[in-house]
């Protein structure tokens, strides 16, 4: 059993970690996930409190590029209605449906994020990216955000991983306006999960708190090292722990 000087401890380094991560590669909520675990919380209060700690980041991300969302209106606002409401329809499954439902699906959402992050860029090149100068294909695009966006509500790990993912996959533009695009929908989409969860979640706010701060600061120094560090590296830092907690849920 962890003492509390632990588990403080124990949040505060995952935190920042998860910043840095998020700020790099993507996919700094699957560290923040098994170590609320690790403190002893049901997954379901994890997860929920995972998800809400997970927001302040994408809004500091969002704003520092809002200068690429411009130009694409139409785009912009047709993602953007797709991701408050899928995030939305995540969460109310998230309460709706029986705890026993989330304890067996949640280990596969964590292995289908170590897949997706493990093979990212051999998926996109399968499937293939929209011709330059082509427009965007909008309805893969809409529904697969909506699609991204209950997930994100439900299961928030890796939710930039799949954004991004689809982008590439079905809008055209630069990968710099693309990650500007996955950075507001995050934002979005943790807005409306935020004022879900906030209401009626068991969320719990201490963990949230000593998570926020340092998240932030983890994100703000992952961007300052985002061109020195090795971020395929990191990126399969965070498939592995992913990969050993799902095992760990099947198992347990």
């Amino acid at each position: 059993m962890f003492t509390d000087w632990f588990e403080l401890v124990l949040l505060v380094v995952v935190g920042f970690l998860s910043g840095a991560v998020n700020a790099v590669a993507g996919g700094g909520s699957l560290l923040v996930f098994p170590a609320l675990l690790a403190t002893g919380m049901p997954p379901l209060v994890a997860n929920v409190t995972n998800s809400v700690a997970q927001g302040p980041g994408f809004v500091g991300a969002a704003v520092s590029q809002r200068d690429d969302l411009t130009g694409s209106p139409r785009r912009l606002w047709t993602t953007s209605i797709a991701a408050c409401a899928g995030s939305a329809l995540g969460c109310a499954l998230l309460m709706v449906l029986p705890g026993e439902v989330f304890d067996a699906v949640v280990p596969a959402l964590v292995g289908l994020s170590a897949v997706l992050m493990a093979f990212q860029n051999t998926i996109r090149k399968w499937l293939g990216s929209p011709a330059e100068g082509a427009p965007d294909r909008t309805v893969l695009l809409t529904v697969g955000i909506f699609l991204a966006s209950i997930y994100g509500g439900y299961f928030g790990g890796a939710r930039s991983v799949i954004l991004i993912a689809i982008l590439v996959l079905a809008a055209t533009d630069s990968m710099r306006r693309l990650n500007a695009l996955k950075s507001w929908l995050g934002m979005i989409g943790s807005a409306a999960t935020l004022v879900v969860y906030a209401l009626i979640a068991p969320v719990d706010w201490i963990a949230v708190a000593m998570l926020v701060p340092t998240t932030v600061i983890g994100g703000y120094a992952g961007g300052k090292l985002a061109q020195r560090l090795p971020s395929t590296l990191l990126r399969y830092l965070v498939v592995v722990i992913a990969a050993g907690v799902a095992i760990y849920m099947v198992l347990d």
